[in-house]
């Protein structure tokens, strides 16, 4: 009896311990099978409620899945949310991950390139290098801008870039706008100023030439003293000195060479130029200091031209009634060079920032008004920027940046 007891018992065992296994064994399955899915974000599944053993386990893993599904459905709802938002803005956006490869695009993108569809930056780069250039290079935090031409117009677009990480990998977000209509304002503007400053330098000089040479020629043969002849003749050969000068220098603006640009370290620059201008400086009670962080800083660039630029702003700051110049350069998070030039000599007023890049403006009773407007086409030609970032009582200063 006890024989049969203990055979009963070791089968009952057996049969628990068979029992326990082929559970746990599709147990996991079952988890592997959901995770799986769960993984390839596929729903499109349901475990059996209605057999007891495993009804209990069954509805969890079925509330597990609905949970997931409704998650899924709230993140779906959410992108076609910001997805309408962002196809309603008048920005063009476009979202780029490694290989060049289009991960977002919106509606204003796809008007702006012309194109119907916008897989890869390779499309772009057959029918439009340049523009897919600036698309691959714009920097975090930084402006580029290029040209778009198709059949029906011709565009500029401003191109900036902001970076983030989508599903685990970095992506570049690129947000461009055509701006062709503010250039040609811009423009426009640019050109009725410098009409306005030429009519106003040519007939200042072209008017007493003409009274001259007319109260001149009705004085001949009546007896004028020789004396009052050449004292005449003296002021047209001194105004016409004058417009020359002044051709001249528009000559100057409009033909300036393109840059041979090597490598050189700005102490070098700035040693050369105060060793140029140090006697001026000196005579007029300037001290100059200069500063780099990090030391050796290295500049690609053509040494004469930029060494015109610091010229100019050390005697404008000298003529300014300065008594102290600040050189200060360091790089920035793109490690692009800025240079601010500081000085304490007298502010220049609130009417005259607006227009001292103007060409041919100036506020000097001698001066041509062609410096800084000839710094920045220098700047320019060198991918570079340079803008009066403050004038107070305190101080004067002027930014460049080597990009």
């Amino acid at each position: 009896m006890t024989g049969w007891i203990l055979i009963t018992a070791g089968a009952v065992l057996c049969t628990l311990v068979f029992s326990g296994i082929y559970f746990t064994s599709m147990t996991r399955r079952k988890v592997s099978y959901m995770l799986d899915a769960l993984e390839d974000k596929e729903t499109n599944f349901r475990f059996r409620e209605e057999k007891w053993p495993d009804r209990k386990f069954n509805r969890t893993l079925n509330r597990i899945r609905g949970i997931f599904e409704k998650e899924q459905a709230e993140i779906l709802e959410q992108e076609k949310y910001f997805g309408k938002m962002l196809d309603n803005v008048q920005t063009g956006i476009v979202v780029i991950s490694e290989g060049e490869r289009i991960e977002y695009c919106n509606k204003k993108a796809l008007s702006l390139l012309g194109m119907a569809t916008f897989s890869t930056v390779r499309q772009l780069r057959r029918t439009n290098p340049s523009l897919a250039e600036a698309f691959t290079l714009v920097a975090e935090g930084h402006e580029k801008k290029a040209g778009c031409t198709s059949e029906a117009s011709t565009m500029t677009f401003s191109i900036t870039a902001s970076s983030a990480e989508l599903r685990g990998k970095r992506v570049k977000i690129v947000a461009f706008n055509d701006i062709s209509s503010d250039i040609e304002e811009n423009e426009t503007a640019s050109w009725a100023r410098l009409i306005r400053v030429l009519t106003h330098e040519i007939m200042n000089t072209v008017t007493p030439i003409a009274s001259l040479s007319e109260a001149l020629a009705k004085k001949e043969g009546s007896g004028m003293p020789e004396s009052a002849v050449k004292s005449g003749l003296e002021t047209i050969a001194t105004s016409s000195r004058s417009l020359i000068k002044f051709v001249n220098s528009y000559r100057s603006l409009t033909h300036i060479p393109t840059p041979e640009k090597r490598a050189f370290y700005l102490r070098e620059l700035l040693d050369n130029v105060l060793n140029l201008t140090g006697k001026e400086l000196s005579a007029s009670g300037v001290t100059c200091t200069f500063r780099e962080d990090p030391e050796d800083l290295l500049l690609y660039a053509d040494m004469g031209q930029i060494s015109q630029i610091f010229i100019n702003m050390l005697k404008n700051a000298a003529q300014a009634g300065a008594s102290k110049i600040d050189i200060s350069a360091r790089l920035d998070k793109a490690e692009s060079i800025v240079i601010d030039i500081s000085n304490n000599g007298s502010p220049i007023s609130r009417e005259s920032q607006e227009e001292i890049f103007v060409p041919f403006y100036t506020t000097k009773p001698s001066g041509t008004g062609i410096g800084l407007s000839l710094s920045r086409q220098i700047m320019r030609l060198h991918n570079g920027t340079i803008r009066l970032t403050r004038s107070d009582d305190a101080v004067t200063t002027f930014t460049l940046i080597f990009r």
